[in-house]
């Protein structure tokens, strides 16, 4: 539910959801056996299956009814919002019922972290590649886009960034195993989730396909640093014979 925005039909968040654990873990084998984010995979499934309800294009966010674009709408169409950088931070913007507060997100990784329960080595290699694209491509100046006029740092703080960096690319489960391999994995979720902001302004989005793409790179990325280690040592016991 919190990567739904908040005026979703509650059916399709019923019926995204049995398609997660039915398609997205079951078929795998189960808990702990996926490929994929399961709650990502449900927004997947309402994003592409219910287009209009999941678009973004108006989205109910207070209680009487008030309707609006989201902050990362006005950066795409207009490249500024209308929202300060502490209303992006503290959670004063409309949009998705659990991303709009990077305060409150960033709790929730010092929870996660204290517990053990995520790696630090994914948050912030996803924060530093999503942080080094959106300058890379500032720098090289892409017109017609939010990047074009919007600070690059502006889009750690609004869409679903940080709530992807923290909640979603740190799964145990489907995220890389290897350390090497986390920092590798984190870097291409940030980098990629710019990319896919600056190139394809109809989708502004982007961590939630980042995510689930390298999701299933994910074991091939593990593979390759274990194959790695295994011809170092290899190597060095032959240097030392």
């Amino acid at each position: 539910p919190l990567v739904m925005p908040i005026g979703v039909p509650l059916w399709i968040v019923a019926l995204s959801t049995a398609f997660a654990v039915v398609i997205g873990k079951e078929v795998f084998g189960g808990t702990g056996m996926n490929v994929f984010n399961p709650a990502l995979l449900a927004r997947a499934f309402a994003f592409f299956a219910y287009t209009p309800q999941m678009s973004g294009e108006k989205v109910w966010y207070s209680v009487d009814g008030q309707s609006g674009a989201t902050a990362l709408e006005q950066l795409a169409t207009t490249g500024d919002m209308s929202y300060s950088v502490s209303d992006a931070f503290f959670g004063f913007i409309p949009g998705s019922v659990g991303e709009t507060s990077t305060a409150a997100i960033l709790i929730g990784a010092a929870i996660l972290l204290f517990t053990g329960v995520a790696s630090w080595r994914i948050m912030l290699s996803v924060f530093a590649g999503g942080l080094a694209f959106a300058y890379l491509f500032q720098a090289v100046g892409v017109e017609g886009t939010m990047i074009d006029d919007a600070p690059a740092y502006y889009h750690l703080l609004v869409g679903g960034f940080a709530f992807g960096a923290v909640f979603m690319a740190t799964d145990p489960v489907t995220s890389a195993q290897t350390n090497t391999g986390k920092w590798i994995y984190g870097f291409m979720i940030g980098a990629l989730a710019i990319l896919i902001r600056v190139v394809n302004p109809a989708y502004p989005e982007g961590m939630m396909l980042s995510i689930l793409f390298m999701n299933a790179l994910a074991p091939l990325i593990d593979y390759f640093v274990v194959e790695r280690n295994i011809a170092r040592r290899k190597k060095l016991i032959k240097n030392v014979k």
